[in-house]
């Protein structure tokens, strides 16, 4: 419904690629420690996420009882699968290696385990699994129930929280593998999939993090590859399912932990430091709240000050005084372009937001009428005479009435100090509300085109007052 109606979609757009960073490294560095559960045949372990209470399950495990056998297959499974990558790369002719090494070490060690008997020797296998698909269960679908209300309410929000987080582990492999995704259209697939998995009791589906991984690290490409596993599974699990009796946990781990590495990428963090400090915020606010909370704080601290970082910008933005360049009717910033020359009775002032709005019109206009009294400051020790203050909005994309409301206070402040207000280049949008607001007529028609126009217009009436 989310999808269909698409009012949910937008969450997508807040999780920005700094995130995106963030959240993959902590996910995958939580998903690497959880794998020790398999790869030291622990058999109690947390079913917390938090890295905390994963490393004191390990920590009290260890020095308790674990079994080095399940610690030597495993990891002589995962140097075998790095191996077959690195061969892969190095010999393209054996590009299916690397595709195959974790099929393969499934094979090799149920073969192995059922040979030696290893599991009567402590390592930890699969045992039992349920021969067959799951039976109908459509006929127990009720709406009669007492507790729907509840059901419907939980639900909603479990919705939302698998939504975001299988959202965000969509746009980390987009982002890896360059390719977009829709975030409607993958509400619309998380729905219809679990609508329909209900009717057979299929556990609830979201994007799986590590299945991902391992998908990403074979080099499926399409979802096509879903399919494959799909019938790959329907298959086994109607033919196969003694076949996998003696298959190792510490394998299946390790094909886990084959995959992860590449996922963490410090060297991406640094460069998201060099660049924008605000967005290193956020990047590691998205690890450390995997890390140290779950994915969903991870998530919700990251969107949490991507706003923050929002609102300060906004409500913030910057000013910067134009110049004319030599020899062009080009006006632009000073202090970008020292060789642009000031005019000596025109302040002409570009504000650098893109919406001039409550949240930041005051600011705007206090920001500018300080302009001004340094100019006022300046004419009255001979520096400078300025008659008119051109204001710049070639980067408002829109108003609101407090913004058209600051404007009007800001002209009459500067009438009452002897100087006139003119805009230039506002887009339709702007201008559209301009005239509703009758702006233009309260300002005597000042407005123009381009700067150039309207120094050439403004001063030029001034002196033929003169």
């Amino acid at each position: 419904a989310f999808g269909l109606f698409r009012w949910l979609g937008f969450l997508v757009d807040f999780l920005s690629h700094a995130a995106i960073v963030g959240f993959v490294s902590g996910a995958a560095i939580v998903i690497g420690l959880q794998q020790m559960k398999g790869l030291l045949g622990i058999a109690h372990f947390t079913n917390k996420t938090d890295v905390i209470s994963v490393m004191q399950a390990i920590w009290r495990s260890v020095h308790h009882y674990w079994n080095p056998h399940n610690f030597i297959l495993g990891c002589s499974f995962l140097s075998f699968i790095i191996l077959t990558r690195f061969v892969g790369k190095r010999n393209r002719k054996l590009f299916w290696l690397p595709a195959t090494a974790p099929l393969i070490s499934v094979v090799l060690s149920t073969l192995l385990v059922y040979l030696t008997r290893a599991d009567k020797h402590g390592v930890m296998i699969i045992k039992h699994i349920k021969k067959g698909l799951n039976p109908g269960s459509i006929h127990e679908l009720q709406f009669n129930n007492p507790h729907i209300g509840e059901v419907a309410k939980t639900g909603l929000i479990v919705a939302v929280i698998a939504i975001t987080e299988a959202t965000a582990v969509g746009r980390s492999f987009a982002s890896i593998k360059g390719y977009r995704i829709n975030g409607n259209q993958e509400m619309v697939a998380f729905g219809f999939m679990n609508i329909l998995g209900s009717f057979t009791s299929c556990y609830v589906a979201t994007g799986s993090f590590s299945r991902s991984a391992v998908n990403f690290s074979a080099g499926c490409e399409t979802a096509m590859s879903n399919i494959v596993m799909a019938i790959t599974v329907i298959i086994s699990l109607e033919l196969f399912t003694r076949l996998l009796y003696f298959t190792p946990i510490a394998v299946l781990s390790a094909i886990i932990l084959s995959a992860l590495p590449g996922l963490v990428d410090p060297h991406e963090a640094y460069y998201i430091w060099k660049v924008d400090k605000l967005d290193f915020l956020v990047c590691i606010g998205a690890f450390f709240g995997v890390l140290f909370a779950s994915v969903e704080i991870g998530l919700l601290a990251a969107v949490i000050i991507s706003f923050v970082k929002i609102i300060i910008i906004s409500i913030r933005p910057g000013t910067e005084e134009l110049g004319r360049l030599p020899g062009t009717d080009i006006f632009c910033d000073v202090n970008q372009y020292p060789m642009a020359v000031k005019n000596s009775k025109a302040l002409i002032i570009r504000v650098k937001s893109g919406l001039l709005c409550f949240a930041n019109a005051n600011f705007v206009k206090e920001k500018i009428m300080k302009w001004a009294t340094e100019e006022e400051e300046n004419d009255s020790k001979g520096k400078r005479t300025v008659q008119v203050v051109i204001l710049d909005m070639s980067n408002l994309m829109n108003i609101d009435m407090s913004g058209i409301a600051s404007l009007l206070e800001l002209q009459n402040n500067l009438a009452s100090g002897g100087m006139e207000l003119a805009i230039t280049n506002p887009k339709w949008q702007v201008i559209h509300k301009l005239r509703l607001a009758n702006f233009a007529t309260k300002m005597g028609g000042r407005v123009f085109l381009t700067a150039g126009e309207a120094v050439d217009a403004c001063l030029g009436a001034k002196m033929a007052a003169v």
